[in-house]
C-alpha cells in the first residue's frame, strides 16, 4: 500500500486540487466497469475480463488517495 500512498502524495502535489476534484471516469468507462461488476455477480466473468476489473478498482482507489491527499493539502495551505 506504501506505493499507492507514495504515488497519491505526488500526483497530489502535481495537480490542481480542484481540477482533481472534478476527475471522473468517461461514460463509457463507467459502463464498462458496471458491466465487469455485473458479469462477476452472475458468474460469468473470465479471468481476463476479471483482470479488467482488478485493474479499474486499482486505479479508482488510487485516484480516491490522491484526491484525499488534494484536499488535506488544500485545507493544510
Amino acid at each position: 500500500m506504501r506505493i499507492l500512498e507514495d504515488a497519491a502524495q505526488t500526483l497530489s502535489k502535481a495537480i490542481d486540487p480542484r481540477k482533481l476534484a472534478s476527475l471522473r471516469a468517461s461514460k463509457a468507462t463507467s459502463q464498462r466497469v458496471e458491466s465487469l461488476v455485473q458479469k462477476l455477480k452472475d458468474g460469468g466473468i473470465t479471468k481476463a475480463e476479471k483482470a479488467e476489473l482488478e485493474q479499474y478498482q486499482m486505479l479508482n482507489q488510487i485516484m480516491s488517495l490522491v484526491k484525499a491527499r488534494a484536499r488535506m493539502a488544500a485545507v493544510s495551505a
